[in-house]
């Protein structure tokens, strides 16, 4: 189909490709003759006024001669009546002269004469040549017109043969499929399509997904199953991506049309209990929808992470899928590797708390027996003081009773007791 936009309203709508050659050749043909027709009306106006230019150069030439040649005449005959007049002596002399000059003037006319038809000739060469000069520039130009116009058919007939051997393997290829479904049963169509993404998955499996698994769906256990399963996990056993696929075909003659969105509940149902994260439907179905026929479509809004895809768009599915799984793989490592680093650190903060937190319990202890044995020092120096005045007070006791020790005398114990007296002055004579 070709787009064709209209220069006025500017609304772009397309046309059949026959339709739109048919439009460019009637185009260019009327282009290229209106051209041929308004180049012809210029070589024909150039043509007269080329000649035009030529006849009108040529009888200027001729006449300026002329004129030049008759007012010499007039000017030598007029000298010559004067010299008739003035030098009749002399007319003989001037008899023969004039004779000469006569002849001279004779000469110089038919000089004149073979000059003036020599230009004729030029003149007429010059229209001539400068005919010639348009006929051959407008032969040449009908010759390339004629060989251009030669090659555009030549490229147009084989731009249709290329197109009519294109269509006729185009309606091969229809009448082939056509006939291929009519001998197909229900069951042989839906397993025909199977077999073709099982081979276009197989013609790339050993060089694109070595390490993957695709295969049919045989476990029936929760009443539905799916068509194929497509697993692929990386060198440490972590899945990449998982797809359920479900293919649906349809023979043209089947009576009940099916429609794509009948089979996305039990596609959805049969990944979720495969565990599949993806749900792919590859499907020949409605054939004239525009929707489903615009390349790789998201139904996710109806059910989560499910896709519609005509057979060619089976194995660039799987790509972009498989890749995509690898970006996630790879970010949840890093992830998983930054959660791992901030739980080092958390740990690491972690200890130091519960290192300080410790650390401040022995402080408060120490702090507090500290207290208690400063507390304990200032009671015993306060008890010590106690007894330091106390020692203080004895000792100053002890000081007086040595000085009244000291000052006590033999006379003043007998003081008042006449016995002792006597004893100490019997003791003192013996």
């Amino acid at each position: 189909m070709n787009e064709v936009k209209c220069p006025n309203c500017g609304t772009v709508f397309q046309i059949d490709e026959s339709i739109y050659e048919s439009i460019v050749k009637q185009v260019r043909d009327k282009e290229f003759e209106s051209a041929l027709a308004r180049q012809e009306s210029v070589w024909k106006n150039e043509k007269e006024s080329a000649v035009k230019l030529a006849e009108e150069k040529t009888g200027r030439s001729y006449l300026e001669k002329l004129s030049d040649k008759d007012r010499k005449i007039t000017e030598l005959e007029g000298k010559l009546h004067l010299r008739e007049s003035e030098e009749k002596v002399r007319l003989q002399e001037a008899v023969g002269k004039k004779e000469a000059q006569l002849q001279q003037k004779e000469q110089e006319i038919v000089r004149l004469k073979s000059a003036l038809g020599s230009k004729e000739t030029e003149k007429e060469l010059a229209v001539k040549e400068a005919i010639s000069d348009r006929e051959q520039k407008i032969a040449d130009l009908n010759t390339a017109l004629l060989t251009n116009r030669n090659k555009y058919e030549t490229e147009k007939q084989s731009l249709k043969e290329t197109f009519d051997e294109k269509l006729k393997l185009k309606d091969e290829q229809i009448a082939y499929y056509k006939d291929f479904k009519a001998k197909l049963s229900t069951k042989g169509i839906g397993e025909s399509l199977e077999q073709h993404c099982a081979d276009e998955f197989n013609k790339i499996r050993a060089a694109a997904f070595p390490h993957a698994y695709f295969g049919k769906d045989n476990d029936a256990s929760g009443g539905t199953k799916g068509d194929f399963i497509f697993r692929e996990q990386d060198e440490s056993g972590t899945e990449i991506v998982s797809i359920m696929f479900e293919m649906k075909n349809e023979a043209d003659e089947t009576a009940v049309k099916h429609k794509n969105a009948d089979f996305f509940k039990k596609l959805d149902k049969d990944r979720k209990e495969k565990n599949c994260e993806y749900a792919v439907l590859v499907t020949l179905l409605e054939p004239e929808s525009d929707f489903y026929n615009q390349g790789i479509v998201d139904v996710s809004y109806e059910y989560p992470k499910m896709y519609v895809i005509r057979p060619q768009f089976f194995i660039p599915l799987i790509t972009l899928l498989r890749n995509a799984g690898l970006k996630a793989v790879n970010a949840n490592r890093e992830l998983a590797l930054v959660k791992a680093q901030n739980i080092d650190i958390t740990n690491f903060e972690q200890s130091m708390k519960d290192f300080q937190d410790s650390f401040a319990v022995n402080v408060d202890r120490y702090h507090n027996n500290f207290e208690t044995a400063i507390k304990q020092i200032d009671e015993t120096i306060s008890k010590l003081e106690n007894v330091r005045d106390n020692l203080r007070k004895a000792d100053n006791n002890l000081r007086i009773a040595n000085d009244k020790a000291q000052k006590l005398t033999i006379k003043k114990l007998t003081r008042n007791n006449p016995t002792m007296k006597k004893k100490f002055e019997d003791l003192h004579n013996q």
